[in-house]
């Protein structure tokens, strides 16, 4: 047989095995069987990314580790792939080291490793620990076999005094290559740091864009900026730009190599402080879930990233449905250019999630989004942001979810959706309860009420879409300090916990002459 046929022959082969439904033919005219259809296995390793929470002498922060029990979208032998390794399963935080902060005082201080959130050991059971003053630093860690699928690490922090005053809550992010952050600020009342994080081994190099009202700002020391192995790097977005102080600004991470965690730690000197995390990537329509019913102030920041404007339709989907925001129906967002809108008396005192759609649905712009949201009036402000989501397609969850404190906003957009809302085990006690909610297309329902029977400690929410359209979630924690409605928003991410593996299927006929 000629090498050219033998060629052609091993890359009909190797497509079968890749896509799953080729058939080849044997020699004698027979036909092979079609390789099977792709499957989903569980993950065996994730990993995650904890900026520093604070430099604070006053902040206390509290880091919950969950990984739920069980694993979406797979059945049988499936669900169990990774506990069938020999290896015993992990989940570890590590302290990364401190790199010089950019633009700011560099912190300098020796890292100080949190306790618990590295002993987590069973899947269904929280583990917590606390960490007192400014010198706990940015953390990098993993999780392994039956521990990886779904795991989860949230970070809350109170701060009592000072210009970071608040609760700053995070829920730590995957690494990647690409952030868009809506919603920062270079305005003199701002102390906006954009924390980079790199937890491999080897250096990365990021990159920083910031795009104003009129554009790209003209900057320096954004290009090429390097994250050593396993280290983090705080830079302060003022000191980026020589063009005067803006007040809505959206940043754009990227790395030339290597990849980082991103997240940017806000402090404004009147308002408080929270984090902000990365939105949704750029899409025709947008869902910003979890506005709290008293919110007193919401502020709209949209970005449009390619060569076409971007016209909006400006919704709040309310418990009841979808209604347009007086004074703020619309919102026109240039190319290049970032646009915002202040929505007063958006709530009426009812909870709601803000729904973006291009005027126009036969001509859909990419954008990006985030809200800035205000509790409060007067010295008692506190402020917090709600970036775009992504719609939970599998399984979602948020950890830090206490008694009394917490809600759960669930929006359905296109279709009703059913979704299965399951409260773990407290991390010092308690049984798991599930609850099947409907939400009907349009609105935002919300959960207050669901939790484990006997809590004690802290629990995670876990969002697990079952039928209809798609589904959104946030979770608002409040935790009231000395008059002030302290709070933070996290949109729930999916999990990822599952990955498509392709069947293959060796078959030697096809090299016989």
């Amino acid at each position: 047989m000629k090498r050219t046929t033998l060629s052609l022959i091993a890359v009909t082969t190797a497509l079968a095995a890749v896509t799953g439904f080729a058939t080849l033919t044997t020699p004698d005219g027979t036909a092979a069987p079609a390789a099977k259809a792709p499957t989903r296995l569980p993950v065996e390793r994730a990993g995650l990314v904890c900026p520093a929470p604070s430099t604070s002498e006053v902040a206390e922060t509290v880091y919950t580790s969950y990984t739920p029990s069980g694993t979406a979208g797979t059945a049988g032998a499936a669900a169990t792939g990774s506990a069938n390794r020999a290896d015993k399963p992990t989940a570890q935080l590590r302290p990364a080291a401190s790199g010089a902060t950019r633009g700011g005082t560099s912190g300098g201080k020796k890292p100080k490793a949190p306790k618990a959130p590295a002993t987590v050991t069973v899947p269904g059971k929280p583990v917590t620990a606390r960490v007192e003053g400014g010198a706990a630093p940015a953390l990098t860690g993993s999780a392994t076999g039956t521990l990886a699928p779904g795991w989860t690490v949230q970070q809350s922090t109170v701060v009592t005094a000072g210009g970071a005053r608040g609760l700053l809550g995070l829920s730590c992010g995957a690494p990647d290559t690409d952030f868009w952050f809506p919603a920062a600020s270079t305005a003199k009342e701002r102390q906006d740091y954009v924390h980079l994080t790199n937890p491999d081994d080897t250096a990365a190099v990021a990159d920083i864009e910031l795009y104003g009202p009129e554009g790209a700002l003209k900057s320096q020391f954004t290009e090429g900026i390097p994250v050593p192995p396993r280290s983090t790097v705080p830079v302060l977005l003022s000191t980026l730009t020589g063009e005067a102080a803006q007040r809505d600004v959206t940043v754009h991470v990227t790395t030339r190599s290597g990849r980082v965690g991103a997240a940017i730690g806000v402090a404004d000197d009147k308002l408080g402080s929270d984090w902000l995390a990365a939105a949704a990537d750029p899409s025709g329509s947008a869902v910003l879930p979890g506005i709290p019913a008293d919110a007193t102030s919401v502020r709209l920041v949209a970005f449009v990233p390619g060569d076409d404007d971007a016209d909006l339709k400006i919704q709040l989907a309310t418990p009841t449905g979808a209604i347009v925001p007086a004074g703020g129906g619309t919102l026109h967002v240039k190319s290049g250019m970032t646009a915002s809108i202040d929505l007063p008396d958006l709530t009426r005192g009812q909870a709601g999630s803000l729904l973006l759609t291009p005027s126009d649905p036969k001509k859909p712009t990419p954008v990006v989004a985030a809200l800035q949201v205000v509790r409060g009036k007067g010295e008692n402000t506190e402020i917090a942001f709600i970036p775009a989501a992504a719609a939970v397609s599998a399984r979602a969850t948020v950890a830090d979810n206490r008694a009394k404190a917490s809600t759960l906003s669930l929006v359905a957009t296109g279709a009703a959706a059913q979704v299965k809302v399951t409260a773990s085990a407290g991390s010092g006690g308690g049984t798991p309860v599930s609850r099947t909610v409907t939400v009907k297309a349009g609105t935002t329902a919300t959960l207050a009420d669901l939790v484990p029977e006997g809590l004690k400690g802290a629990y995670a929410l876990t969002v697990e879409p079952v039928s209809g359209g798609k589904v959104y979630a946030a979770r608002t924690l409040s935790v009231p300090e000395d008059g002030v409605a302290m709070f933070t928003v996290q949109p729930l991410v999916d999990d990822r916990g599952t990955v498509e593996v392709p069947s293959a299927r060796q078959d030697l006929k096809v090299l016989d002459d």
